[in-house]
This record gives structure tokens, C-alpha cells and sequence, in this order.
């Protein structure tokens, strides 16, 4: 599903992201863990299309999408939850998760503006898809809510919901239980096993490494910007070089 090939990012004269490779089969969890400042959260903007690598390639399907803006990677099937409670707060719970769905649409402004039938019919469907993404993850009731009204955890289901509306092949979530109570934690774990039950392909960042080992196939283990080791997960808690990156060489030794 996705195949990234020694992708570098280069800020100046440093390196945030240094000749990564890895590649993730459908259907497989692959977390990405590391320090703070290891590189991970630069990686997903690189598979995203946010920014544009200094060196490297990224293949999503086999097919490379290096040359596409963040809009047309979308439609080719990434999406991505954000860092962070990012959702627009003006708008109800329906009206955030139809923005994730109208990157599918296919009628331009000037149908919309029209309001030629097609373009009718094409929003109704993408507010039945938008329904039917609140209902998977437990919000349909909330759907007329204002977004800014949910509590954090809540916010944060809504923006699965809101990338799922876009009906991807490959999720990025970079970060999703930052912030979060223990029981909000569990809960949204159950909800991105759901997910990924459907066969969804889930790359997953986060700073929760008990979480990370719970749900992903495989881990993937970034540090200064490198690759320092990967595997599944019972592996990686015993890798001598991930305890010393996490807790110096002492901890390896």
C-alpha cells in the first residue's frame, strides 16, 4: 500500500528525516514511534504532500505520488488526522466531517453555484456518507451539535470520522490520543481497531508507546531522524537501541 523510499527532509543544514525506507502491506497497523524530535510527525507531512522531500521517493499502490499537492494525494486515497484538536469550530459535527467527504466531489463552483441537480444529488450523497461516518464512530446523535461543544475526546472521534468520509486507503494518525484521558485513550484504541478491521492501512504516530504496541502489526522506530529499528512489537521492546534512545545506554547495557 505504501512504499517509502530514503526519503530525507533537510531543514538548513539539518536533517529531520534522513533516508528513510520502509514500505506498509493493506490492511497492516504500522506505528511510528521515537523521541521527541526524532522525525516522525516531518515523516507524515512527507507522505501527506505538506512538505516536499529533499530527497527520496513515496509510492502509494506501487504508484509514486511525490509530484501531487496534499488535495490531490486525498483523492488518491491518504488521509490524515491531525496533531492537535483541529476542527472548524463555527461549523456542527456534520458540517466538519462533510468537509472530509467533499474531497471526493466532482462538481466544480460553478455547478455548485448553479445548483444544478447533479450537483444537488452529489451533495445529498456526500451528507448520507457523512451520516454514515458519525454513526460508525458513535456520533450520529451528536450531528447539529457546534464541533466546539464536544468535550476533547469527542473532537478528536470526529475528525476519525471526518477522515473517514473520505473514504481512504491509507489513514495517517499522527498523534490522535495526545491529550487524552485513560478512558478516552481506550475507547478511541477500540475505535481505531474497528476501523482497521474493515481493511483499512493505518500508519500510526504516537508518543503512547503502550498504546502503539497494543494495536500496531508493526512498529517502526525513527531517532535522530533515522531508522533505528523495526519489527513487530514484542521485538521492539526488547531492541537494545530503542531502550537506549528512549532511556539512554544505560538502559541497553
Amino acid at each position: 500500500m505504501l512504499q517509502v523510499e530514503g526519503i530525507s527532509r533537510r531543514f538548513g543544514g539539518v536533517y529531520a528525516v534522513e533516508d528513510v525506507s520502509f514500505r506498509v502491506e493493506p490492511g497492516e497497523i504500522r506505528g511510528i514511534i521515537g523521541p521527541n524530535g526524532a522525525g516522525k510527525s516531518t515523516l507524515f507531512h512527507l507522505i501527506a504532500g505538506h512538505l516536499k522531500p529533499t530527497a527520496g521517493r513515496v509510492k502509494l499502490g506501487g504508484e509514486p505520488i511525490d509530484g501531487l499537492r496534499p488535495d490531490q494525494r486525498a483523492r488518491r486515497g491518504i488521509a490524515m488526522v491531525y496533531q492537535g484538536d483541529r476542527i472548524f469550530r463555527r461549523m456542527s459535527v456534520r458540517e466538519n466531517v462533510l468537509v472530509g467527504a467533499h474531497c471526493k466531489a466532482q462538481h466544480g463552483f460553478l455547478a455548485a453555484a448553479l445548483r444544478l441537480p447533479r450537483c444537488r444529488r452529489e451533495e445529498r450523497e456526500l451528507r448520507e456518507r457523512a451520516d454514515r461516518m458519525l454513526e460508525r464512530v458513535g456520533l450520529g446523535a451528536l450531528a447539529d451539535r457546534p464541533a466546539e461543544s464536544l468535550p476533547l475526546g469527542l473532537q478528536r472521534t470526529m475528525q476519525l470520522a471526518r477522515a473517514l468520509a473520505a473514504e481512504p486507503k491509507l489513514l495517517l494518525l499522527d498523534e490522535p490520543a495526545a491529550g487524552l484521558r485513560a478512558t478516552e485513550r481506550t475507547q478511541l484504541s477500540r475505535l481505531i481497531r474497528e476501523v482497521c478491521a474493515r481493511g483499512l492501512t493505518v500508519l500510526l504516530v504516537e508518543h503512547d508507546v503502550a498504546l502503539v504496541t497494543s494495536l500496531s502489526d508493526r512498529i517502526t522506530v525513527l531517532d535522530l531522524g533515522r531508522v533505528i529499528a523495526e519489527g513487530e512489537p514484542q521485538a521492539i521492546r526488547r531492541d537494545p537501541a530503542v531502550l537506549a534512545a528512549y532511556l539512554g545506554e544505560a538502559a541497553a547495557s
